[in-house]
């Protein structure tokens, strides 16, 4: 396919999630379907396209003056993709497969138009009415923490202790150009580029050995402050398909006991191939029942760790058509999930353990709040100070702490920042 053909597929994808209310994911596979003679390396375009532009919807749109898919995938190639006016122009030759030429308004636009002015959650691309959140979390630098969360990600892998050594690892995925991540001592960084198909990473024999698994380094991270011990007695009560649960399996080196659980039993399907894959044995996996299938812990537990049910604003690099579909009332559903699971959290722990409370979120509500709120109802609880929890990091620690943003509650990780998906840890203490 050539770039305009290209261009013309993205614009009617984006047309198609609209239309039809459905993740671009589901939209970009269904175009993929019924356009077989499309290879790989035009699929992957074609999804980069889609993605940029949805990262930068508010943006393109403004800079365009509409709010249609065209304007939008024709705002985001200035935006995003740094093409001049002539550069669009020629894509746009309303040639055979090409959209059609530029009106002359739209001309005007991608020449001389700018977001001076602009709002600041249009020139972040983010939803209005999280402008105040974001503005508790971040202040006057919420649009550049937001367009941080605007670009794409790269593939983080985590190195599988039980399996093997990093170094090793690199060393293998050499032809990938694998990079060791700045912070995580288990990871390492596959750099893409806008076009860039993700590499099959689950075709790897180190992945297929279960050497390696794909985690982003700020989950990685969340894990690793945890300081899960071999011997220990440990739960992780929201495991979804277990990523968190096999980090947690590898720092016990397979000693101790590991309790999976999570409320819908549906995610934990994946959990019990990869918890085989990885060689993680000491895992046993609780799917819930009528009753409480954690009763018996009751105040047992030396770490309960919480990966608790979130907007995912976090996520927005990986996910950016989420950020478009989430409304106050989801927000208003999650903390009252959080508050439910935290306390359910609280009573499994025994004196003198630990809590670990995670978020994919960077909104206050979600985090530092939810933290603040469950000391005021668990009387003697106290929060581990992050720069003492982050020592497990070794040299980099200092580093980190001064890149995250720290506070009597937890820590903060952001792409801009720690160059990691956002993610939100506090680790809390019983008392004796």
């Amino acid at each position: 396919m050539t770039p305009a053909a290209r261009l013309t597929a993205a614009i009617e994808v984006i047309a198609t999630t609209e239309s039809a209310r459905i993740p671009a994911a589901q939209a970009l596979k269904e175009w993929g379907l019924s356009h077989r003679f499309a290879g790989s390396g035009d699929r992957a375009a074609i999804a980069g396209l889609v993605y940029d532009t949805l990262r930068r919807n508010a943006s393109s749109a403004y800079l365009l003056g509409a709010d249609t898919p065209r304007a939008r995938a024709l705002g985001m190639l200035k935006l995003a993709r740094g093409l001049t006016t002539q550069a669009i122009g020629a894509l746009c030759s309303g040639e055979r497969y090409a959209p059609e030429p530029l009106t002359p308004a739209e001309e005007a636009a991608l020449q001389t138009g700018t977001l001076d002015g602009a709002p600041p959650h249009v020139i972040g691309d983010y939803p209005a009415w999280l402008d105040e959140a974001l503005s508790e979390a971040f202040g006057a630098e919420r649009v550049d923490e937001a367009a941080a969360l605007s670009q794409r990600a790269p593939l983080d892998l985590r190195v599988n202790t039980l399996r093997a050594r990093r170094d090793k690892v690199q060393a293998s995925l050499r032809h990938l150009r694998a990079q060791p991540t700045p912070w995580s001592p288990l990871g390492l960084r596959i750099a893409l580029d806008a076009d860039a198909r993700s590499p099959g990473v689950q075709a790897e024999p180190d992945f297929i050995k279960g050497a390696v698994e794909v985690q982003d380094e700020g989950s990685q991270l969340a894990s690793l402050f945890s300081a899960a011990q071999p011997g220990e007695c440990v739960v992780d009560l929201c495991a979804g398909a277990g990523g968190k649960t096999l980090a947690l399996a590898a720092m016990m080196g397979g000693r101790g006991r590991l309790v999976a659980t999570d409320r819908d039993k549906r995610q934990l399907a994946p959990i019990h191939e990869r918890l085989s894959r990885a060689g993680a044995h000491n895992v046993e996996v609780r799917s819930p029942r009528g009753d409480d299938p954690l009763d018996d812990l009751a105040g047992r537990c030396d770490l309960v760790l919480v990966d608790a049910p979130c907007t995912g604003t976090g996520t927005w690099r990986r996910n950016p058509d989420a950020k478009w579909r989430i409304r106050p009332g989801a927000l208003e559903i999650r903390l009252g999930d959080q508050l439910e699971v935290l306390d359910r959290a609280a009573r499994l722990v025994h004196p003198g353990g630990r809590l670990v409370y995670i978020t994919c979120s960077v909104l206050p509500q979600e985090n530092s709040r939810q933290i603040s709120a469950f000391m005021a109802r668990h009387a003697g609880w106290a929060p581990v100070p992050p720069r003492e929890f982050a020592m497990i990091l070794g040299p980099p620690c200092k580093a980190f702490c001064d890149a995250a943003l720290l506070s009597e509650q937890g820590l903060l990780m952001t792409p801009r920042r720690t160059g990691t998906d956002g993610f939100f840890v506090a680790v809390l203490k019983r008392p004796q």
